[in-house]
């Protein structure tokens, strides 16, 4: 949670009478910010000195293991008059690893000569621990020797004083460790750019949230809220608007989730309601609503999801720029749909992306068959990576029929994918991962140089000169690869440019399109044929369309298939093909199943066709016997399917 996303927990808590002063107690609490500023979790009360930048924190909890019952009561006293409240104490070192992981203070004071377990023994376990490696450690010992402290310092104790201990030093000693921590936990926990917890610390609060809740029987709703186009943002005005504008959001969000919070409880509590904001990467939110006692609850969640939803109606203004976001949100429920923060974030974000392909600015509910889906897609994606190298994919081809004549005057390469276990995966179910991944770069250069080693064998074979019209990526398209690869292809396989033809979409082409007419360019300098496919479907300027260095119209078959009954489609059709013949170039109309809907293009004089009134894309030898049998006369179906 691919940047810019951030991460909201939303908890009820006891009411603000009986909340603790320091919130550096208490994790699940956030330190209150003003101006997007963090909070100092100092106690000013207690600092020693009132300008220092460093003060005591009232609310830390200190550890002592020292196998002295005395000196644990001294060092206690001296710290109690120094504002201290909180201990752990305890003179059984064999205790103190169960009780760092049990109570997990905020610093320990540890002493180094004790039977059964020595300091040294404790320390080291201390710095193999993954959630105490950075605890502060302050060495209390009698031990003078040169020889221990260094021992002490090379396993990591942070300070090393020696008994008797001088008050004094010792407090202040405590002080300066305890801010540092407060410091690094606030680089560990805490995002740079808004001064929010980051995921790390979003998952740890929220795991406990969703224990206590288990243990009351309770279900709780992580909300996954994702800003839609706001790379669009990024893009065209600056990271850094993007990063303003990403405060902003975080704020009203936290503003937005506290008021709805709080008119979401019953009637008759006066619980004031806790709000964590954290930042997580990319650019999402998340909330997690607690105590869904039952449906009436997911319900709630639902109502919830579209308050938060509508606190996107007013505009955002980001150093002079009036900016409109939406967003799109998943929801997941415990226990049904996972019982820890990670499980249920993962599918919370599965939902969110399905709100996503709804149309953005809507909400969804995670769903056990969004989890089957995503579970397939992966391991689509894994298999599609070794697919070229193990030589799975294949390359159908479709004809394109000379309308007046019959005759097949050239083929449409279509990749196809033979899986060993799952036989032919349908293009609609690789195509789109290929795309999202950016594997279609490298399977699209293989298609071409695929596709022009084989028209070139047809040639050497002996079979009349056909074109091959071949489908350029978005991808590969943007990232300006296609005339190196074409180039490539041509040079591989010895095929004369004439007889290739790039299939481009109206969307490829208008997207920059005053650059791509110089790419355009280029490419018809290496004799190549340049095809619009789905004509009609996408937004084209006329007065671009007129300046691309283009020779072919594919009518798409969303406005053929219902010719010729539909007159609207009819006008369609007719208009396109008019359009083609001012402009000077070929039609071709895709989808072409019946006798009726060829005779119709007769009647417009469209000059070619595809669909399976001749045939099925397939595979190259029974294309070439499609090719032998010329002239086409009556209409060969099913030669294989797909």
């Amino acid at each position: 949670m691919r940047s810019n996303d951030i991460m909201v927990l939303l908890e009820d808590v006891v009411p603000a009478s009986c909340q603790p002063e320091d919130a550096l107690r208490d994790p699940s609490v956030p330190a209150q910010r003003s101006d997007n500023k963090p909070s100092a979790i100092v106690d000013d009360e207690h600092c020693s000195e009132p300008d220092s930048p460093f003060a005591v924190s009232s609310g830390a909890l200190v550890m002592m293991v020292d196998d002295e019952p005395l000196m644990l009561e001294l060092v206690q006293g001296f710290l109690e008059e120094a504002g201290y409240r909180s201990f752990v104490i305890t003179s059984q070192p064999s205790e103190a690893i169960c009780l760092l992981q049990e109570r997990r203070p905020d610093i320990l004071l540890l002493d180094l000569s004790m039977p059964t377990v020595s300091g040294f023994e404790i320390l080291a376990q201390v710095r193999a621990h993954e959630q105490l490696r950075y605890l502060p450690v302050i060495i209390l010992t009698a031990e003078h020797g040169p020889d221990a402290k260094l021992r002490a310092l090379k396993l990591g104790a942070t300070d090393f004083l020696t008994k008797p201990v001088d008050s004094s030093e010792l407090q202040l000693r405590l002080r300066n460790a305890l801010a540092f921590k407060a410091y690094q936990d606030r680089l560990a926990d805490f995002d740079a750019l808004t001064g929010l917890p980051n995921r790390r610390k979003f998952l740890f609060d929220a795991n406990a949230k969703l224990t206590s809740a288990t243990l009351r029987s309770h279900g709780c709703a992580l909300l996954y809220i994702d800003l839609d186009r706001f790379k669009q943002i990024n893009d065209t005005l600056g990271h850094h608007v993007g990063d303003r504008l990403l405060g902003a959001v975080s704020q009203r969000l936290e503003r937005g989730l506290s008021d709805i919070a709080k008119s979401s409880g019953s009637a008759n509590s006066k619980l004031e309601v806790n709000v964590l904001i954290a930042r997580a990467g990319g650019n999402g939110f998340a909330a997690l609503l607690p105590n869904l006692h039952n449906l009436e609850k997911v319900d709630i969640a639902g109502s919830i999801a579209r308050r938060i939803l509508a606190t996107f109606n007013e505009s955002f203004n980001v150093e002079g720029n009036e900016l409109f976001v939406t967003g799109s949100i998943g929801l997941a429920i415990s226990p049904m749909d996972g019982t820890d923060a990670a499980s249920l974030l993962k599918h919370a974000e599965m939902a969110m992306y399905q709100a996503k392909k709804r149309g953005r600015n809507c909400f969804e509910f995670f769903s056990v068959e969004m989890n089957v889906h995503a579970s397939e897609r992966l391991t689509l994606e894994n298999q599609l990576r070794r697919a070229v190298e193990r030589e799975e994919l294949l390359l159908f081809y479709q004809p394109k029929v000379e309308v007046a004549s019959g005759r097949i005057t050239g083929a449409e390469a279509l990749v196809r994918w033979k899986h060993p276990e799952l036989g032919y995966v349908t293009p609609a179910k690789f195509i789109p991962i290929a795309e999202e991944t950016g594997l279609i770069v490298e399977i699209g250069q293989w298609v071409l140089r695929t596709a022009c080693v084989q028209t070139q064998t047809w040639i050497k074979q002996g079979l009349p000169p056909l074109t091959m019209s071949v489908n350029v990526s978005g991808a590969q398209f943007k990232q300006r690869k296609v005339w190196h690869a074409v180039q490539g292809a041509l040079a591989h396989s010895g095929l004369p440019a004439q007889y290739l033809v790039l299939e481009l979409t109206e969307t490829m082409l208008m997207d920059n399109a005053s650059e791509n007419i110089e790419m355009l360019h280029e490419l018809k300098e290496l004799g190549v044929a340049l095809s619009v496919d789905d004509f009609g479907t996408g937004y084209s300027s006329f007065s671009y369309l007129s300046r691309f260095p283009l020779d072919e119209l594919k009518i798409d078959r969303s406005f053929v298939k219902d010719l010729p009954a539909d007159q609207h489609s009819v006008a369609i059709v007719g208009a396109i093909i008019a359009l083609a013949r001012e402009l000077k170039l070929r039609i071709v109309a895709e989808g072409i199943e019946t006798q009726q809907q060829l005779q119709f293009l007769k009647s417009r004089r469209c000059e070619t066709y595809q669909g399976y009134l001749c045939s099925r894309p397939a595979p190259h030898p029974l294309f070439a016997n499609l090719v032998r049998r010329q002239p086409y006369k009556e209409a060969f179906v099913q030669s294989r399917s797909e």
